[in-house]
This record gives C-alpha cells, sequence and structure tokens, in this order.
C-alpha cells in the first residue's frame, strides 16, 4: 500500500449521487479515498446538492454536437487535462486517459459484435461513424498494457468483455459497496408516509432508478393491479417520461390513487426508511446498486436474474434475496410481493441475509481494493 498521499484525477461524465447508480459509485468510492488523498474531479457536470466538495474541473463542450462527437471531445479534453501532474488517473469514461478505467456498462463492442442483432442494422454499424467511434475509444480503453488495469463492476461485464475481447481478456472485478444507514426512525418512516397519503398499515413497495421504465416499471405496475388495496407503489427517479406511460396507459388508471412519483433526488434514504419491499424487475443492470442500498435498509429484494441483473450473481436466492424467472413475471412478482408481506419468518430470514450481503460490500473494503491496483501501477511505471 502506498504510504504517501497521492494525487488522483477522477475523470466521470457527471459527479453527484442523484445522477444514478455509475456516478453514485464514484461519489462513494472518492469519499472513502479523499481521506488518505488528493483528488481532483473532472467531469461535464458536479451536483450543487452533493455534500462532498471536491476541486473540480468542467470538461464541457456545445450541446448542439452529436453526442458521440462530445465523447470524442470529452475523451481528449480528459487525456490532455490529466496526462500530468497526477500519480493516478482514475476513469469511468469511454477514452484513453486512465491508469484505471472502470466499466459500468455493457462494453460497446459486446452490444455490437457479439450480441445478436438484426443483419441490416450490423451491416450498417460497419459505415457509422457514431459506432465505429465507440469502439475505437473502447478498444484504445481496455487494451492491455503495463501500469493499466481495466476493471469491472460485476461478473457479468467481465464476462461480457471477454467475449467481446477474446478468452484471452481478464480484468478484476470490484463490485460496488454500500454504507449501513445511522439512526433510522420510525417517526421519519410516518413522516413520508403522511406525506404520500399513506398509513403505516398500507404495504408499500420501492423501486429507485434514473430511468423506471427500463428498471421494470412496467411489470411492476401489472403486479400491483394483481395486489389488494393497501399494496401501494413508491418511485424515486420517476421523469416526464415515466408520468406520461402512467397517465397515458389506461390499463393503469385505477392505479394512480396507490402510486406516488418521486423526482430525483440526492438523497434517498428517507424513502428506503418508508417502504416496505424493494422491487428491481429490471431489464438492464450491469450490477444494480438499488437493491444493494435498499439490503442496507433492512428490505427484502425482488430482483431479476442473470443476464438481466448482475447483481443477480452476489445473492443466494431465497434466502438473501427472490429471484424472479424472468424480469417480465407480473405473476410470479406479485406472488412473491404478497409471500413476504403475509409471511413474517420469511421476511425477517430475508433481511438477515440481505445483511450478510451489506457485510460483504462495505466501500472501505472497496476503496483497499482500488488502492492496491493503484499500487501495481505505481510499480509497474
Amino acid at each position: 500500500m502506498p504510504t504517501q498521499r497521492l494525487r488522483i484525477a477522477f475523470v466521470v461524465d457527471r459527479f453527484g449521487n442523484r445522477f444514478g447508480g455509475a456516478e453514485a459509485y464514484g461519489v462513494a468510492l472518492m469519499r472513502e479515498l479523499v481521506r488518505d488523498h488528493d483528488i481532483t474531479v473532472y467531469a461535464r457536470e458536479y451536483d450543487d446538492a452533493c455534500d462532498l466538495r471536491l476541486p473540480f474541473v468542467p470538461l464541457r463542450s456545445w450541446s448542439r454536437w452529436p453526442s458521440w462527437i462530445r465523447v470524442l471531445i470529452f475523451a481528449w479534453r480528459a487525456r490532455m487535462a490529466t496526462r500530468h501532474n497526477y500519480d493516478i488517473v482514475h476513469s469511468h469514461m469511454n477514452g484513453w486517459c486512465g491508469d484505471i478505467e472502470v466499466v459500468h456498462v455493457t462494453p460497446v463492442r459486446y452490444n455490437w459484435r457479439v450480441r445478436p442483432l438484426p443483419t441490416i442494422k450490423k451491416l450498417l454499424s460497419y459505415v457509422s461513424l457514431r459506432v465505429n467511434t465507440y469502439l475505437s475509444l473502447e478498444a484504445r480503453r481496455v487494451r492491455p498494457r503495463p501500469a493499466h488495469r481495466t476493471v469491472a463492476v460485476s461478473g457479468l461485464i467481465a464476462e461480457q468483455l471477454r467475449q467481446a475481447y477474446g478468452a484471452g481478456f481478464s480484468c478484476p472485478v470490484i463490485p460496488p459497496g454500500v454504507t449501513r444507514p445511522q439512526n433510522l426512525s420510525v417517526a421519519d418512516r410516518e413522516e413520508v408516509r403522511n406525506a404520500m397519503g399513506w398509513t403505516l398499515d398500507d404495504c408499500v413497495c420501492l423501486l429507485v432508478a434514473r430511468n423506471p421504465l427500463r428498471k421494470g416499471l412496467p411489470t411492476v405496475l401489472k403486479a400491483l393491479q394483481k395486489l389488494p388495496e393497501h399494496f401501494k407503489l413508491l418511485v424515486v427517479g420517476g421523469n416526464a417520461s415515466t408520468r406520461e406511460y402512467i397517465h397515458r396507459s389506461a390499463a393503469f388508471s385505477s392505479l394512480e390513487d396507490r402510486i406516488r412519483l418521486v423526482e430525483e433526488t440526492p438523497d434517498v434514504s428517507p424513502y428506503y426508511s418508508a417502504a416496505d419491499i424493494y422491487v428491481h424487475p429490471t431489464l438492464n443492470d450491469s450490477f444494480g446498486m438499488a437493491p444493494l442500498e435498499a439490503m442496507s435498509f433492512g428490505l427484502p429484494v425482488i430482483l431479476s436474474p442473470e443476464p438481466w441483473c448482475g447483481f443477480a450473481q452476489y445473492v443466494r436466492d431465497g434466502h438473501e434475496a427472490v429471484l424472479l424467472k424472468h424480469p417480465e413475471d407480473a405473476d410470479q412478482l406479485a406472488q412473491m410481493v404478497l409471500k413476504i408481506s403475509d409471511d413474517a419468518a420469511w421476511r425477517e430470514h430475508l433481511v438477515r441475509g440481505g445483511g450478510q450481503v451489506v457485510d460483504r460490500h462495505s466501500w472501505p473494503r472497496v476503496a483497499g481494493r482500488y488502492v492496491e491496483l493503484y499500487t501495481e501501477v505505481l510499480m509497474e511505471r
């Protein structure tokens, strides 16, 4: 372990908890590392509401450029800005600036060269400037070389990288961590429910997501239709498209009084405290930080299996969480919600199991693994 304070450049698209799981990963990790090291954030945006204040260098580009050009410009500017004066460059962005490159999402090459695609779509990708820019940036990002490490945030991402870049490709897997909340209050739980117009007798299911439609909201709504009236749904991160989807769907019009949408917020803890069950029938999650956070608040969790949710490989079905057979199985989701609500012993069994998962995913342990990688990189350099 390095004994001196390291100068670390942290490169990310947006810095702040409210932007999503990958961004929250970065905030929590830097919160641990800044205790012993000097960190400067390079990003397009820094959330003013974020309670962690670090030196910040904005890397912005003209918003009217196509997204792939903005990504290319960001990658080039990040490289120019961080190539001197830092011991370690820790990047969560597609590009080539990082000594440590952390992959949070499905690899571009896996999406376009491994995953089955319609023939015409795959052929057009070979002449697409957008696709080829992303592919080139990623290839440069993960290319094995001395004093460099590619890190996957889940075993699922590591396997996709191996399929995309060959059987010889390997990388360390460092999943997200979690911090146990302090001083949970029954009064806070009651206050949130009162604000929602609900009572302590209601059974509240919670879904936290930047894009609830991709994290299984349609399946949750179909399950809610099958449950008694005292079952409610709280969605944190509900955006305009979420509201429009619910209001315009005639099939869900009868549920509006049982649903509450809360816009994205940097502090989700009051809503975890107010809930009874966390539901996460996601269609696409490389890991899934929200279910892990829900476990830290003592909530039983229902989630999608692999390959839809990378977090599924870190839990034991029926003991630490409930895994659905398919993320769109609304019948099974409704049955599991009802069973957890009715069977106090099984609920407590799941809560205890979730606590064991939380113990295995502490942020200090995660930060320690990154410091080990920093040491390897510095030695090789």
